[in-house]
């Protein structure tokens, strides 16, 4: 008999208390009983499932070397050393502890859910792999006609409901990620069959890089249209185009003749981003949406804890030559910068509809022109906002710059290092270099502004000195106040970038494509230098989670990589049977001294 996961055994033997709890806590978490915050914070009120294990120790403590806690015996305590929480919350910090402490509970009960009832449900996303690099459509559509499970059954219901409610002659649907795909087309599916006459339009970041050569006929069973790129021109032409019964398309796959095929109109274009208009969330029950708090980090916060109003500070990205990005794509390609003006209209407008003055600018990276121009329009038409973005990290981030910027309400940035190495920057064509970074990501810390980077591990070419060192040079950045958050992602070359357009500059060698009738995007490759960077990545993720949380700052990087598990070509060495990365080749205080100046 295989053995119950610890998520079912948990849940099974405290299944009451979960269904005393469950509404309660769903309220908190949507800010309508912040009293409970006094029960919650207490540790007696919710059942504790596996993911409070981590609670045991603070990060660092112990031999802790990948965020794996003690077990937590449950004592509320009263003294400092009782309380595990006290180093992140202190003595006052109640509301904040007992939304940490529900969001893990909301997180045992996913867990449930996932071991449980559907192994292809995430808090954040839902059949990820269905979708995930999906040359091929049939597991999706095996999936959707398969037996439904009870996600799926209440996923069909909403769906219904919202189609009975509303009556929809058009439903658009968008597919940003991966995790949205199967989800977006479940809910098509339901409409399908209970208002078979509807139209369902499918567009998205998922949608504008991996099926620009889509020629599978089956994806039509559930929607009528698919639209590439921005929507509003498409979507627009296509709303003209049902109501007349004719008219071109901009950017649009149909199915005709049981083949699928793109129109598009050369005369109609895109509207610019002047005239695009101001977001909505008319319709949206935004009072019932989840504040969480899963990790103990103040930048990484922002992400899940309270509502973001979104907008651009400009379309595409003003730099555009980094080697890895899909700079070939229109959300990227195509550079249109706004209106400062026109910017602070839109963000009065969407605070007097939403009653939030918090907005996140999803640009990839916006223009620190822009951003002048923004700050001194909220500070002129003093717009009391919180606000964050993308940027590039680059010398035009003067001191002075931050410092308007944190003036007219900026807290937060995030940007990419990608790979805290020069020659790997310059590979890249980052235009930034590493003592660059230090400096500008130094101006922003002390501005008061949380700063978050992205990382990036197994480019081309990169050997193991080089991710070593990296971590060395990211340990310093943590160490001296520099980054207050990051997230290392591994590399994947993609058909639109100039490393899958031309891996011979690269040194790698990409591997052939089969025959792709779904979603086409990325690409294997084999590079040369034979590093196990899947090997090496479980260290970076081990070392940065507790840099995260201010520990291990102090220790030799090469402490985080434990026993290579698999034999295979390896520049490192064995000693005693155990595989050691080599040490940092950049001495210990690079970042000190470029901060310095020297």
């Amino acid at each position: 008999m295989d053995e119950v996961p610890a998520s079912l055994a948990n849940f099974f033997a405290q299944a009451e208390r979960y269904l005393d709890t469950v509404d309660a806590a769903i309220r908190f978490l949507q800010g309508g009983d912040p009293s409970l915050a006094h029960r919650i914070a207490g540790r007696r009120f919710l059942p504790e499932g596996p993911r409070f294990a981590q609670l045991g120790v603070a990060p660092g403590g112990g031999n802790d070397r990948g965020g794996d806690r003690g077990d937590d015996d449950g004592d509320d305590g009263g003294g400092d050393d009782d309380d595990p929480l006290h180093w992140a919350f202190g003595a006052l910090g109640v509301a904040d502890r007992a939304k940490h402490l529900a969001s893990l509970y909301i997180d045992d009960l996913a867990d449930v859910v996932r071991d449980g009832i559907d192994p292809r449900f995430a808090l954040s996303r839902y059949g990820e792999r269905l979708a995930a690099a999906a040359q091929s459509f049939t597991p999706l559509c095996e999936a959707l006609e398969g037996e439904p499970t009870l996600v799926d059954a209440t996923l069909d219901q909403i769906a219904q409901e919202l189609c009975e409610r509303h009556r929809p002659e058009l439903v658009g649907l968008t597919a940003p990620f991966p995790g949205n795909v199967y989800g977006a087309l479940r809910l098509a599916r339901a409409i399908k069959r209970r208002a078979p006459h509807t139209r369902i339009v499918l567009g998205g970041g998922y949608v504008n890089t991996e099926l620009r050569e889509l020629s599978e006929p089956r994806l039509f069973d559930y929607v009528d249209y698919v639209t590439l790129d921005d929507g509003e021109r498409p979507l627009l032409a296509l709303i003209e185009h049902l109501q007349r019964g004719e008219g071109p398309l901009l950017r649009t796959f149909v199915r005709q003749g049981g083949a699928v095929c793109l129109q598009t109109d050369a005369s109609l274009h895109d509207v610019p981003l002047r005239d695009a208009g101001t977001p909505t969330y008319v319709g949206l029950p935004l009072a019932h949406y989840l504040s969480l708090l899963e990790m103990l980090n103040p930048m990484h916060r922002l992400w899940s804890d309270g509502r973001w109003n979104k907008l651009t500070v400009a379309h595409g990205c003003y730099w555009k030559k980094c080697t890895f990005c899909d700079v070939t794509l229109d959300y990227i390609a195509r550079y249109d910068p706004g209106s400062a003006e026109k910017l602070v209209d839109r963000m009065t407008a969407m605070i007097e509809e939403t009653g939030q003055t918090g907005f996140h600018f999803v640009d990839e990276a916006a223009p620190p022109s822009g951003l002048r121009a923004l700050a001194e329009r909220l500070l002129a038409r003093k717009l009391a906002v919180t606000w964050w973005g993308n940027i590039r990290f680059e010398k035009a981030f003067t001191p002075e710059l931050v410092e308007l910027l944190a003036a007219s309400g900026c807290v937060a940035i995030s940007g990419g290092l990608e790979v805290a190495s020069d020659r790997l920057l310059a590979l890249i064509n980052k235009g930034v270099t590493v003592a660059q970074v230090a400096r500008v990501t130094r101006a922003f810390a002390e501005a008061g502004i949380l700063v978050h980077a992205y990382l990036m591990y197994g480019f081309p070419t990169e050997t193991v000195q080089e991710t070593v060192d990296s971590l060395e040079l990211v340990r310093q950045l943590f160490a001296e106040g520099c980054l207050h958050s990051a997230f290392w992602h591994r590399f994947a070359a993609t058909v639109h970038s100039p490393v899958g357009q031309r891996p011979e500059l690269f040194g790698i060698r990409l591997r052939p494509l089969p025959a792709v009738t779904f979603a086409r995007n990325d690409v294997g490759f084999d590079d040369p230098t034979g590093v196990d960077h899947d090997w090496l990545g479980e260290g970076l993720r081990r070392a940065l989670y507790n840099f995260m949380h201010g520990a291990g700052l102090d220790e030799d990087v090469r402490s985080w990589f434990g026993t290579r598990p698999r034999p295979g070509r390896w520049s490192g060495r064995r000693q005693q049977g155990r595989a050691v990365v080599p040490a940092p080749a950049v001495a210990p205080d690079v970042i000190r001294r470029a901060l310095r100046g020297a």
